[in-house]
């Protein structure tokens, strides 16, 4: 597919959705003071051509819970406002601001911690980080998560070696309707 094509569709529907859910960040920022007093997460991630960039969610877990994959952290962490978020997907809307300056996509394999080695070398050589990581894709609409990293690769290989159009907004559309999950915890 083209990348011209993938970047101008990702901005556009970027720009809108910001404007559109734009009330829901508000409000949802309001709220995460309440409940964890900083409700924006700022974390090193790793992006296209393993070039590191900082995505930006809302907070769903307590202050001072390890910079670790999700899987790897208690569910005590998550708050309650954070369970609602998670389970929403509504936690994901910041990044919304990550596709606009062009770190991210739309649809692309989920962008990874800096500590997730296992996962790293997966994605190394299946090629999976010549592309834009994102916000939803296939291995999400299908229940896969960072906590098996081979599995994952071979998710994410398979998603951009036959990725079109079609896919992309077939992802997005499964996604806005409540097909995946994010990912899981102890």
């Amino acid at each position: 597919m083209n990348t011209f094509t993938v970047v101008f569709i990702d901005r556009l529907l970027a720009l809108i959705g910001i404007v559109v859910a734009f009330p829901f960040i508000v409000l949802i920022t309001l709220v995460g003071y309440f409940d964890t007093g900083s409700p924006i997460f700022f974390q090193q991630r790793i992006g296209k051509n393993q070039r590191p960039f900082t995505l930006v969610k809302f907070r769903t877990m307590r202050q001072g819970t390890a910079s670790v994959a999700t899987h790897e952290v208690s569910s005590r962490s998550i708050t309650r406002l954070g369970a609602i978020l998670r389970k929403t997907k509504l936690d994901e809307l910041p990044q919304l601001f990550n596709v606009l300056k062009g770190e991210m996509s739309l649809v692309g394999p989920r962008p990874c911690l800096f500590n997730q080695e296992e996962l790293i070398n997966e994605r190394q050589q299946r090629g999976v980080f010549r592309v834009l990581p994102g916000i939803t894709g296939l291995a999400q609409i299908n229940h896969i998560d960072m906590s098996d990293p081979s599995k994952l690769a071979q998710w994410d290989q398979q998603m951009i070696e036959s990725f079109t159009l079609k896919d992309y907004f077939k992802y997005l559309l499964l996604t806005i309707t409540g097909s995946g999950q994010g990912d899981r915890v102890k």
